[in-house]
């Protein structure tokens, strides 16, 4: 059993598969620029935590997601379960309405709606679900947030429309690009770190040398983080926007 299942494992499994793979149908299509996707798993997804959220309060978990008449409502009255933890009493079931809405309200449900989906409306609902997915973690398996944080972002490899992977072998699928941008585009397709070593592998570099030289420069720019023995690497904030940047430029 993984780290990630054993920290909600109070969660049925009947619920907790459909969760984590809206979830991941939320990153994914996000990383992949569908916008109208998206933000339909999130309405998914907030049927999903709403289940899990009421089985809590009372005890009794529903075998499958429940999509109340009235979603908002539904989610009023949890507030009234003075036990629970503040998270699931108010926050959660206030926020879920939220990420809804845009489903509902904003054309993404509905042909013909007022506002086209659209990037923000996207990032939105994937910033809402990451925290609420955290906050179930850190709830059912009672740690800190920003250990619960980095299980949440765990669960899924990031995917963008240039990274091509079956089992362990990444690969970029324009090999003409720099190494500079292959290696922010490899590096962003993981939720982990990744070993140099694997990075090697994936691009092939003809010059090694040249290829340790640019990792450094990245460091330095603070695009990535190179560990003192160079032997792992991870992706900075920076280095995201950077390849939200190039994917965006390539797309239009």
């Amino acid at each position: 059993m993984s780290q990630t299942a054993q920290a909600i494992i109070d969660i049925p499994d009947c619920l907790y598969k459909p969760l984590i793979d809206e979830y991941r149908n939320i990153i994914r299509n996000y990383m992949e620029r569908k916008w109208t996707p998206s933000e339909l798993s999130g309405g998914k997804f907030c049927e999903i935590v709403y289940t899990i959220l009421d089985g809590f309060s009372s005890g009794n978990y529903a075998p499958y997601p429940i999509k109340p008449d009235n979603f908002v409502a539904a989610c009023r009255r949890l507030e009234t379960n003075t036990s629970n933890p503040r998270s699931f009493q108010i926050l959660i079931p206030r926020i879920l309405p939220a990420i809804y809405d845009i489903r509902n309200s904003r054309g993404v449900g509905h042909v013909g709606g007022d506002v086209d989906p659209n990037y923000i409306d996207a990032s939105a609902v994937l910033s809402m679900t990451s925290w609420v997915m955290a906050e179930l973690i850190r709830v059912f398996h009672n740690m800190p947030i920003h250990d619960a944080q980095k299980l949440a972002d765990s669960l899924v490899d990031r995917r963008t429309p240039l990274v091509w992977q079956s089992g362990d072998i990444r690969r970029v699928l324009k090999p003409d690009l720099t190494i500079r941008y292959q290696i922010l585009l490899l590096l962003s397709s993981s939720s982990t770190p990744i070993a140099t070593a694997d990075l090697l592998r994936w691009i092939e570099p003809s010059n090694r040398s040249y290829f340790y030289r640019i990792l450094r420069d990245m460091h330095s720019s603070r695009l990535i983080e190179l560990s003192s023995d160079e032997t792992i690497l991870e992706l900075l904030p920076p280095g995201m926007i950077a390849v939200e940047q190039f994917i965006t430029s390539i797309s239009q």
